[in-house]
């Protein structure tokens, strides 16, 4: 779109059919649940829109302070959600323009830029592309599948790690917080000495390996003789 403001308006247009098909989705889980799920645990929370090469789309508890300068802001809400969603690119944040995205996204590095350290998500797509309502329906179906998912696995490892509830409680919280690395670290503290973990967060941790917090914790549930939640539909 040749228009700053009607590309601005569809990402927000986008931003809202993901949390509307998020809510739409946890409203068929039990009560305590969805109370756990990130976004309706929030409250309220900040949508960045950051365009380098990709256009990254990640919400956050952190505050962003005032706007200055060209940055600008459109708020949202729905019944339990209310975020706002504020926009970068690399005329209102330079240093955008320089992360290398040419063979793959750099959302650690967009991260960085922005100074943003915990996420709710952090989704990438390509800017003005992807970004119609179908998408928006399952990409919000399937994070509230993983959310809900995430949150079932974990009341299931307090009710199997016992006197290990803290280290459960921090997992969540680094998962909720959406910290990749400290999740694969706890769930070692949790089961230190089982051999299918042990091999699991060593897999995570190795350079150049996809660092997939969901696959340890599901390794875990599985090694404490639990059964992992259904993440089907998840994104």
């Amino acid at each position: 779109m040749a228009d700053p403001m009607a590309m601005r308006r569809a990402v927000a247009g986008y931003v809202e059919g993901i949390h509307r098909a998020y809510a739409q989705q946890a409203s068929t889980f039990p009560p305590a649940v969805r109370g756990r799920m990130p976004l309706l645990a929030a409250g309220r929370f900040t949508v960045v829109a950051a365009g380098a090469r990709n256009l990254h789309v990640l919400a956050t508890t952190e505050p962003l302070g005032p706007l200055q300068g060209e940055e600008v802001e459109l708020p949202g809400s729905l019944d339990g959600l209310e975020w706002t969603v504020r926009f970068y690119d690399p005329v209102v944040l330079p240093a955008l323009g320089v992360i290398d995205e040419g063979d793959a996204a750099r959302p650690d590095e967009v991260r960085g830029c922005l100074g943003i350290s915990t996420v709710l998500y952090h989704l990438v797509t390509q800017p003005g592309s992807g970004l119609s309502p179908h998408h928006a329906g399952h990409v919000g179906s399937g994070l509230a599948s993983g959310h809900s998912a995430a949150a079932r696995d974990f009341d299931t490892l307090r009710s199997r790690a016992r006197g290990r509830e803290a280290l459960v409680d921090e997992m969540q919280g680094a998962a909720v917080a959406g910290l990749a690395r400290a999740q694969v670290l706890l769930a070692r503290a949790i089961a230190p000495h089982n051999p299918a973990v042990g091999e699991a967060v060593d897999s995570a941790l190795r350079p150049g390996a996809d660092l997939d917090p969901d696959g340890v914790r599901r390794v875990l549930v599985g090694a404490l003789g639990g059964t992992a939640a259904s993440t089907v539909g998840a994104v």
